[in-house]
């Protein structure tokens, strides 16, 4: 079994800042690219923010002078540290990681059960 937990939610002021954690657990033989979405009411989930085990980061243009994603590999982490928060910031975010089980070794995707982040005066 594979196992993703987010943590750091919550609610914040506008211009607040607040910190994601994931971690991905388990029957885990290799952790690929690990990834925060968000999702709005109604709407499909977008990405926000992605870094391969390479350390190569993908931020979404809308937050990326905002948001920052950083990986730990020996703990199979990431976290997205989300400053100048806005409104329209709130949403649910969820962890996503493309993992390989030790078995079977079929690579899928995995997903967290998601976060909500408010943004609210």
């Amino acid at each position: 079994q594979v196992h993703i937990a987010e943590s750091g939610g919550g609610l914040v002021h506008p211009g607040g800042s607040l910190r994601l954690s994931c971690a991905a657990s388990g029957n885990i033989f290799i952790v690929y690219d690990m990834a925060w979405y968000r999702q709005f009411p109604g709407k499909q989930r977008d990405l926000v923010a992605s870094m391969t085990k390479e350390h190569r980061a993908t931020v979404d243009d809308s937050v990326k002078d905002r948001f920052t994603i950083t990986r730990d590999n020996s703990k199979n982490t990431i976290v997205l540290e989300m400053n100048g928060l806005e409104p329209e910031d709130t949403a649910i975010y969820f962890c996503e990681a493309r993992i390989t089980p030790l078995k079977p070794q079929v690579t899928s995707e995995y997903w967290g059960q998601g976060t909500q982040v408010t943004v609210t005066s």
